[in-house]
């Protein structure tokens, strides 16, 4: 037997249900192939755990200097229940997992448990594009949708030599499971992931050391932004390896814990833990999943795609992780719309990247839109830039945690907000005032004018804004 349906998604993260409640609202018979669970690696592997034991501790280390904000504790009385930590987290992740499959029945989407592989021309359909579907218990369905989307996103990317065990070398999918924390860990590569877990093992009071093969942290983002992070997380402990190469072979378990040697500009040393996390960045999902039965084109394992997402077969869209690009959780989720709604008539195209907010989520959070001040100077802009410290916003006093600063890069010609940087309390909350600056593109002294709340945070944006033009009013 055959199913027939509009639109066939492959993939139930968070651009695959984002796509399908779009078709569905509009009408269309949506089916999604899982063969996990419905919410993909955000939900489960990413974004929400990782954050909820971010949160947990940014908790714990608040507590440990609670006498900072007059409040005695008495030395002892703060532990740390790793067990229950993982519970919230689990919790979180559980109630956020029951609301998407309300979505799921409320949008009558319906959801195949299972393996979906796109299959060729056949007796089913005389185009490519069809599903076969291999459900749990080993029997097969087939789909045959009008159109069809992959959002099979990303996994963890390994390094030769080092593959992960799950038990002395881990990916960020084996962290999140631990059951208890290692007194001590190597962490390779300093991008995004590796931040994070730095910043949230080092709070749950483990011995952390970051290795960066790049000259900065974050390389991707703006230098000053990049120095700042890196001096705040050797403040609280971090040891901090930037511009090295590790030496893969040397690598060996000795005594229960990893050994492995590295070049740096000294020389040679020794670096040892008790387990190490590779975060080196995530690989598309494009295997296994049947395009060598399409004339869809993979380039730099990525599915290769227009503006409207529409692979090299026009019926077949592809979302997400899976194209490559950005990567981001957002970012997917507003790809996934632009399919779906080029698929039903629409005109929208993919977004300029430049203009989608990228977050980090470690202590201090950084956040950013748009050019870095070096992208902005290589590209020919004449840049004028308003920089103020959160140390000028009381609202960042008031809450003890004043370290950071804004940052906004202008064009002296056209006044346009081409690059605002974030770090310190709460960026990640503050960048969509940003976002939607350079959306409507905005001039520096429009946003400065846009009266911001006091005692706020959001003021930093306004100041930093003003100051463009030297007309700061706090600094």
């Amino acid at each position: 037997m055959t199913i027939q349906c509009d639109i066939a998604i492959i993939g139930g993260g968070i651009a695959g249900y984002t796509a399908a409640i779009r078709a569905a609202q509009a009408g269309k018979k949506v089916i999604i192939v899982e063969k996990e669970k419905l919410g993909g690696t955000c939900l489960h592997k990413g974004c929400i755990p990782s954050k909820a034991l971010l949160r947990s501790a940014e908790v714990y280390s608040t507590m440990l200097k609670a006498n900072t904000y007059g409040i005695k504790v008495a030395e002892g009385a703060v532990t740390l229940d790793f067990a229950g930590v993982q519970q919230r987290k689990e919790g979180t992740v559980e109630q956020l997992h029951k609301g998407l499959q309300h979505l799921m029945r409320k949008h009558d989407i319906t959801i195949m448990n299972g393996s979906g592989r796109v299959i060729g021309p056949s007796i089913f359909s005389p185009r490519s594009g069809s599903v076969a579907v291999e459900l749990a218990d080993g029997e097969m369905e087939t789909i045959v949708p009008t159109n069809l989307l992959i959002a099979t996103g990303s996994r963890p990317r390994t390094l030769p030599g080092l593959e992960p065990d799950g038990t002395h070398i881990m990916t960020s999918d084996d962290a999140l499971m631990m059951e208890q924390l290692p007194e001590s860990i190597l962490i390779v590569g300093g991008g995004v992931i590796g931040v994070e877990w730095a910043s949230m093992l080092v709070d749950f009071g483990v011995d952390v050391t970051l290795i960066e093969t790049a000259a900065r942290l974050v390389p991707g983002e703006d230098a000053e932004a990049s120095l700042e992070l890196a001096k705040q997380l050797r403040r609280r402990g971090v040891r901090i390896l930037t511009g090295i190469e590790l030496m893969t072979d040397t690598y060996a378990v000795e005594d229960g814990q990893v050994v492995i040697e590295a070049r740096t500009e000294e020389g040679a040393v020794k670096l040892n833990a008790d387990r190490m996390l590779v975060s080196v960045g995530r690989r598309a999902n494009v295997e296994g999943i049947g395009l060598e039965n399409t004339d869809i084109r993979v380039e730099n394992n990525a599915i290769r795609v227009n503006g409207f997402f529409q692979t090299t077969e026009p019926h077949i869209y592809a979302v997400g992780d899976v194209v490559g690009g950005l990567q981001l959780a957002h970012a997917a989720a507003h790809e996934a719309m632009v399919a779906i709604d080029h698929l039903l008539g629409g005109k929208e195209q993919a977004p300029d990247p430049a203009r989608v907010p990228r977050c980090i989520y470690s202590r201090p959070e950084i956040a950013s839109i748009g050019l870095t001040e070096d992208e902005a100077r290589k590209q020919g802009h004449d840049v004028k830039i308003g920089k103020i410290p959160f140390q000028a916003i009381g609202k960042a006093l008031v809450i003890g945690e004043a370290e950071g600063f804004a940052k906004v890069i202008a064009d002296r010609n056209t006044n346009d907000v081409i690059g605002v940087h974030l770090i310190g309390p709460h960026a990640t909350d503050l960048i969509s005032e940003a976002s939607l600056a350079m959306l409507l593109e905005a001039a520096p002294w429009e946003v400065g004018h846009v009266i911001h709340p006091h005692p706020t945070l959001s003021e930093v944006i306004g100041e930093a804004m003003l100051a463009v033009d030297g007309k700061a009013i706090s600094f």
